[in-house]
């Protein structure tokens, strides 16, 4: 079987105004940390998977855990697209700057 490592992007957009929607936000955040996706920038997160049926599957269970309020919209790209992302920085971001910090990250 030949894998075609496929990523899917969810980038979400929650509104935050009662205590019950940051509950709603907070929830939704932990379950995509939970269930291996990774932070690319605030409200936009990844996960890899093995194949296009994997990542296909995964958005079904996605798509049962989301919250009733905002918007969610989800991108599923080729590994090979997704390695071709620009970043383009103005300045160092504070999650940088945190990591650049490390000791042993300073060489």
């Amino acid at each position: 079987m030949i894998y075609d490592f496929m990523r899917l992007i969810v980038l979400f957009d929650l509104p935050m105004i009662t205590k019950k929607d940051v509950r709603a936000y907070n929830v939704f955040r932990k379950y995509l940390i939970k269930n291996g996706y990774i932070m690319m920038q605030f409200s936009v997160y990844c996960r890899i998977f093995n194949n296009r049926e994997s990542a296909s599957k995964h958005l079904e269970v996605l798509k049962r855990n989301v919250p009733k309020k905002g918007q969610i919209r989800v991108m599923t790209v080729t590994e090979k697209q997704y390695s071709n992302i620009d970043i383009i920085v103005g300045g160092v971001s504070r999650q940088e700057k945190v990591i650049n910090e490390e000791p042993y990250l300073n060489i």
